[in-house]
C-alpha cells in the first residue's frame, strides 16, 4: 500500500494516532516502574534478542527482505550493538534521583521523555530497532519504531519478539509497538514525527531533515562519507587487515566504512599491492573500466548523484559484473583512482554505500589532511575520519583540526565508530555529527539522550567571589 492511489485509502494522521495512544497508556504505567523492573525488562529483552537462533532468524529475514548485506555479519551486529548496548546501561540510574551533589545543593531526577518515533534504516534494519527499544525502555519510554519498507517485515518480526518478552515479565506489551508492514511509507513516518513526543532518526539524509522539520523535538544522523589516511608507518598488511574488514562488513550497509582513502607516495605502490592480495581490485585513474563504474553507481551522473539502488550492499564482484568490469576471482572490494578533484564533477568523493572506495595519493601529512578536508566540504562534514600510524602527533593534529566527530586511530572504522569491545565510543545506532552534519548531537546517541531531567535546588553558602578573586587582581 505504498504505491500509487492505494495511499489515498488509508487514513495515517488517524492510524498513527491510534498507535500513539496505545503507547501513551502503556507508557504511563511504565511511569510507575522501579530500577529493579526497569533493569528486569531491559536485561531481558537483550538476553532474549540475542539467542543465536533467534538473530539468526532476524539476518537472514533481512537479508532476503532487502536483497541487502551478509546474514553472518548483521548476526554479528545484533550480538555487538544489543549486548554492548545493555553493558553500556547496566547498573546505570535512569528513574527518580540519580544525584545529589553536596556541595551545589542540587539533586538530579530522571524522568520519561514519553512516546518516542524511531526511524529505522534498511541498512541496519536488524539491531537498530533492538537496540533503540531497550534504550527506550530504560527511560521508562514507549517506543514506536518506523521502518523502511524493505525492512518492515523483519521489524514486525523483532517487535513481536520484544512484545512477547514484555508480557512474560508483566510489562505492557505496547511500550514496544511497530507500524505494521502495510501501513509502512513515508506518510506514515512523517505522521509519527508529528505526533510523538521525541524522534531518534537513523536512516537517509531527506528523512532525517524531514524529522528536524517535524516541529518534536530530534536527534538525527548526518551524511556519512569516511576517508582515511594510510601513511605507510604501520605494518601495510595489518592496515590492509582492517580496511578491508571495515569496509567489506555486511557488504559496507554502515555509513562508517572507507568511502576515500588517502595513501602517501612512498608507500602507494606498495599498499595497493597488499590490498590486492588480499581481495581488493584497482582501477585506474584516466580508464574506460573507471567511467563504467562511476555510471553504474550514479546512473545520472552528472545531472545528480543519486546512487543506483541496485548496487548498494552488494558484494564487489556483482557490481562489476553490473558494470561490465572484469575483476580478479575472489574480489571483494574495489578502489577506484581518483587524483583529479572533489565534488559534483568527482562523484568518487562521495558516499557509496557498498565495497567500492576511491583512493588517491598525498604528497606528505598536510596535502592528505587538505585532500580529506576537500572530500569532507563536499560531502561527510561532521561523521568521521581515521588514520593509520605510528605517529600519534598526526592523530592528535587531526582531532585538534578536522570538522568531525570521530577520529579513528589504526582500527576497522566501521567496526568501531558506532561502539566495539576494543573501542571506548559508546555503543550506538545513531551517530551525532555535530552542527556542522545539521545535527544536534557530537556524540553517539544512547539510552541517557532518552531522559528528561529534573534538577531540584536547596539553598547553599554564598558562592559569589570578590573582583579581586575572580579576575585574579588583573584590570583588563
Amino acid at each position: 500500500m505504498s504505491k500509487g492511489g492505494a495511499n489515498m485509502a488509508i487514513d495515517y494522521a488517524k492510524y498513527i494516532s491510534e498507535l500513539v495512544a496505545r503507547a501513551k497508556a502503556a507508557q504511563e504505567i511504565a511511569n510507575g516502574f522501579t530500577q529493579e523492573k526497569v533493569d528486569e525488562l531491559t536485561a531481558a529483552v537483550a538476553y532474549v534478542t540475542t539467542r543465536p537462533e533467534f538473530a539468526q532468524q532476524a539476518a537472514e529475514m533481512l537479508v532476503e527482505e532487502s536483497g541487502m548485506g551478509v546474514p553472518a555479519n548483521k548476526v554479528a551486529k545484533i550480538y555487538a550493538k544489543v549486548k554492548g548496548g545493555y553493558r553500556d546501561m547496566k547498573g546505570k540510574k535512569s528513574v527518580g534521583l540519580i544525584e545529589t551533589n553536596d556541595v551545589t545543593g542540587v539533586s538530579v531526577y530522571a524522568k520519561p521523555m514519553g512516546v518516542i518515533g524511531a526511524i529505522i534504516p534498511v541498512t541496519n534494519g536488524e539491531a537498530t530497532p533492538i537496540f533503540k527499544a531497550v534504550a527506550a525502555i530504560k527511560g521508562r519510554n514507549a517506543i514506536i519504531l518506523a521502518p523502511h519498507p524493505k525492512a518492515a517485515k523483519t521489524n514486525m518480526f523483532v517487535t513481536n519478539k520484544i512484545r512477547e518478552t514484555l508480557k512474560k515479565y508483566g510489562a505492557p506489551e505496547d511500550l514496544v509497538i511497530a507500524i505494521e508492514p502495510e501501513y509502512v511509507s513515508i506518510e506514515s513516518s512523517g505522521e509519527l514525527m508529528k505526533q510523538v513526543d521525541f524522534v531518534l532518526a537513523t536512516g537517509g539524509t531527506p528523512m532525517v531533515k524531514s524529522a528536524y522539520s517535524s516541529g518534536t523535538p530530534t536527534i538525527g544522523v548526518g551524511t556519512g562519507n569516511v576517508v582515511t589516511i594510510v601513511d605507510g608507518t604501520t605494518d601495510l598488511d595489518k592496515t590492509a587487515d582492517l580496511i578491508l574488514a571495515s569496509k567489506t562488513f555486511d557488504n559496507a550497509t554502515s555509513c562508517s566504512t572507507e568511502n576515500n582513502i588517502i595513501v602517501f607516495e612512498d608507500c602507494y605502490d606498495k599498499f595497493v599491492e597488499v590490498m590486492a592480495s588480499k581481495g581488493a581490485y584497482t582501477i585506474k585513474d584516466n580508464t574506460e573500466d573507471k567511467q563504467k563504474l562511476v555510471k553504474t553507481l550514479w546512473p545520472n551522473t552528472p545531472v545528480d548523484h543519486v546512487l543506483n539502488r541496485h548496487i548498494v550492499a552488494q558484494p564487489a564482484a556483482k557490481i562489476a559484473e553490473l558494470a561490465g568490469i572484469t575483476v580478479p576471482e575472489g574480489t571483494r572490494m574495489i578502489m577506484v583512482e581518483e587524483n583529479g578533484g572533489y565534488g559534483n564533477e568527482f562523484p568518487l568523493t562521495g558516499e557509496k554505500l557498498s565495497p567500492v572506495a576511491e583512493i588517491r595519493k598525498a604528497k606528505d601529512f598536510e596535502d592528505a589532511v587538505q585532500q580529506l578536508e576537500a572530500i569532507l566540504n563536499y560531502q561527510g562534514l561532521g561523521h568521521s575520519c581515521g588514520i593509520h600510524t605510528t605517529i600519534m602527533e598526526r592523530a592528535y593534529a587531526m582531532g585538534e583540526r578536522l570538522k568531525v566527530t570521530k577520529v579513528v586511530v589504526n582500527m576497522a572504522q566501521s567496526l568501531v565508530n558506532s561502539g566495539a569491545w576494543t573501542c571506548g565510543y559508546p555503543m550506538s545506532m545513531t551517530l551525532g555529527c555535530g552542527t556542522w552534519g545539521n545535527n544536534s548531537i557530537s556524540h553517539n546517541a544512547t539510552w541517557k539522550d532518552l531522559l528528561n531531567f529534573t534538577y531540584l535546588a536547596t539553598p547553599i553558602p554564598s558562592t559569589q567571589p570578590t573582583d579581586e578573586e575572580l579576575f585574579d587582581g588583573k584590570e583588563y
